[in-house]
């Protein structure tokens, strides 16, 4: 169902509430946001859309996982500083999300002007989606403007109690993050491709159920590769095996031998002597050659370069879940391969999840060769598990 879009929201010379997703990497170090600001970045237009309008603009966010705490390294004033140089455009840090002194501070803005709120999960009503806490963000604005993708199925204060008190509407964050999921679940051009990663089979399992009866290719790496190997019959080693989950893979490689969707399995795999970034051992073998005590790692090149032709015949691609184990360097080959592969193709529609996903991408240089990166990790998973999301389906209809 079509949600508000912000053209069709009054916010001219307004003063607009914006929820935004800056929760950064921030563990890593300030100086570390400039290279992990993909989220602050695809905010702009929505920002910069409000400035045109000469609204008065109150961002909120949260950073990290305070538990309604202030947590001293958790503050979003250095956020609010990689923001102003991304706008060109002073931003305001505040040192609270409400109160008198918020109050005053947002009273005396002009047109035009920027604030950036503390740390919403500073306050335990945030996450428990108070109406009190609610209720007095929304007394800091006129209306209300959602563009928080990646927070949008959390029911929290910020995302689902404030669109209930202002007049509210997507951002242009949100609307792109809908209709590029939308277009690819539901009127994708064809051949359509799912590539599956990550760490294990029951993460995927929902999304699998819903996008499998739409397919034409599923290609399958990362650690759930290893479930489905062993669902296939081959040895896997000392690799983790989701054992409640090889009924559901047997299912699925089933009607890949039906012909309903061709099925792609890893050939070859990178194995390793120990779960460790830097093992005694580590080699390449065929997946009909996993010794025990072993643990596969990564696709092989072989299986690299299958992927990467086997996409090359679809005209829309959603990917989610890296190849192997990349935050490992040794082990990241196979994700980037399939990632330049994917970067390198013309005419396709290629859609990647957030999360660990669009965190390589982000890392590769390679966000501009693709369709749509999704800026949320679990809200796009289950957006693809075909979810309503709570901060989207509280927003009002068009």
């Amino acid at each position: 169902m079509a949600k508000r879009a912000l053209s069709s929201l009054d916010v001219a010379g307004k003063r607009v509430l914006v929820r935004v997703d800056f929760n950064v990497p921030i563990e890593q170090g300030v100086e570390a946001i400039a290279s992990y600001d993909q989220r602050l970045r695809a905010t702009l237009p929505t920002i910069q859309y409000l400035v045109q309008k000469n609204s008065r603009v109150i961002l909120c966010s949260h950073l990290g996982r305070p538990a309604g705490k202030v947590v001293e390294n958790l503050r979003l004033a250095p956020v609010g500083d990689r923001l102003a140089v991304l706008l060109g455009k002073p931003v305001k840090s505040l040192k609270d999300c409400i109160g008198s002194e918020v109050e005053t501070a947002v009273k005396a803005m002009r047109p035009g002007e920027i604030v950036l709120l503390e740390n919403l999960r500073f306050h335990a009503g945030e996450e428990k989606n108070d109406p009190a806490f609610a209720k007095a963000l929304a007394g800091l604005a006129d209306c209300f403007v959602m563009d928080a993708f990646a927070v949008a199925h959390r029911a929290h204060a910020s995302t689902v109690g404030i669109s209930k008190l202002l007049p509210s509407a997507m951002g242009l964050l949100v609307q792109r993050e809908v209709d590029s999921m939308n277009k690819a679940l539901e009127s994708p051009a064809r051949p359509l491709a799912a590539l599956m990663g990550g760490a294990k089979v029951s993460d995927k399992i929902l999304v699998l159920e819903n996008l499998i009866s739409r397919l034409d290719h599923l290609f399958i790496g990362g650690g759930m590769a290893v479930t489905f190997l062993k669902a296939a019959g081959y040895g896997t080693g000392a690799s983790n095996v989701e054992a409640d989950r090889l009924e559901f893979a047997r299912q699925v490689l089933a009607q890949g031998k039906a012909g309903k969707v061709k099925v792609h399995l890893p050939e070859d795999v990178v194995i390793a002597s120990k779960f460790a970034a830097e093992p005694p051992e580590a080699k390449t073998v065929p997946v009909s050659q996993v010794p025990e005590g072993w643990y596969i790692m990564d696709i092989g090149e072989k299986s690299a370069r299958q992927f990467g032709q086997g996409l090359k015949g679809c005209k829309t691609i959603i990917w989610n879940g890296p190849m192997g184990v990349f935050e490992m360097p040794k082990f990241s080959q196979g994700t980037r391969s399939v990632a330049q592969a994917i970067a390198g193709l013309r005419g396709v529609t290629t859609v990647v999840g957030g999360g660990s996903t669009a965190e390589a991408v982000e890392e590769m240089s390679l966000m501009s060769k693709m369709t749509h990166v999704s800026t949320g990790g679990g809200a796009s998973l289950e957006f693809l598990e075909g979810k309503s999301l709570p901060g989207i389906a509280a927003l009002p209809e068009a």
